[in-house]
């Protein structure tokens, strides 16, 4: 007898950069053993903030894509705190352009050696959504 097992699923929690789209360009490059966890809300409440840490704890994979449309730095920080503690689950992700938008020289710059900070800490660094996606799609 054969039997079909689905893969597992993996959750991954998607942090990043906030004001733009890039999880919606993101979602559909998953394949279906994805189980994405997007924390962008129209109300950042308690109970959002709370659901997003249990989100973390539960995740496979924490991602944090960084483009150009960011307005908060918390996000590296917390790629940056995870290659620390947890490298095996920690993506980073800087995309030098979206939408239209570049990082100026000096910013881009500093993101490379950020990146490079975290890719030595142990964690996985990309520059584009597609080839993240790939790395998430073969994990399993």
């Amino acid at each position: 007898y054969y039997y079909l097992t689905e893969k597992p699923h993996d959750k991954s929690f998607l942090g990043g950069t906030c004001t733009d789209d890039w999880r919606d360009k993101f979602i559909p490059m998953l394949e279906a053993h994805i189980d994405p966890f997007n924390p962008v809300v129209e109300d950042w409440t308690t109970e959002a903030q709370e659901a997003e840490e249990q989100a973390k704890k539960e995740s496979d994979f924490r991602l944090y894509v960084i483009t150009p449309n960011m307005e908060g730095v918390f996000s590296i920080c917390e790629a940056t705190d995870d290659s620390n503690k947890t490298p095996e689950t920690t993506i980073f992700v800087v995309l030098p352009e979206y939408k239209d938008n570049k990082f100026y020289k000096g910013q881009l710059k500093s993101l490379i050696a950020t990146a490079k900070v975290i890719r030595d800490n142990g964690a996985q660094v990309f520059s584009s959504l597609e080839s993240t996606a790939t790395f998430l799609n073969n994990i399993s």
